[in-house]
């Protein structure tokens, strides 16, 4: 009966060893051949954030950015992945941003806007 045990043992870790083996090796080289020259250069972690590249890019104004990186600060500091309203507003307030205007329409805002930028 011993001898049956040791040989199914045998049999198992042989079968578990070999499958391990084909495992690791073909991992190794589909890594090797995925990386690209810049991926090497880079490094993990290297990238702009999608914020920082589109405010690079000239596609946001600075005050739009600015806002930008103080909700994702706000985030990182209170493990927060989706602040509440009332948390969005705290952010703007502690980035000094007060109701000095009285309320108007959105078209109005966007109006009094563009005739700031034209002219």
């Amino acid at each position: 009966m011993e001898e049956y045990k040791t040989h199914v043992e045998n049999c198992f870790s042989a079968r578990r060893q070999a499958a391990a083996d084909r495992r690791t090796q073909s991992r190794r080289e589909s890594v090797a051949d995925r990386r690209t020259d810049l991926d090497r250069r880079r490094g993990p972690g290297r990238r702009r954030s999608e914020d920082r590249k589109a405010a690079e890019e000239g596609q946001m104004t600075d005050e739009q950015f600015e806002f930008v990186m103080a909700v994702d600060q706000y985030k990182k500091l209170n493990s927060k992945p989706f602040p509440s309203w009332t948390e969005i507003l705290e952010v703007i307030k502690a980035l000094g941003y007060r109701k000095v205007a009285e309320p108007c329409s959105l078209k109005q805002l966007e109006n009094h806007e563009s005739s700031e930028q034209n002219g």
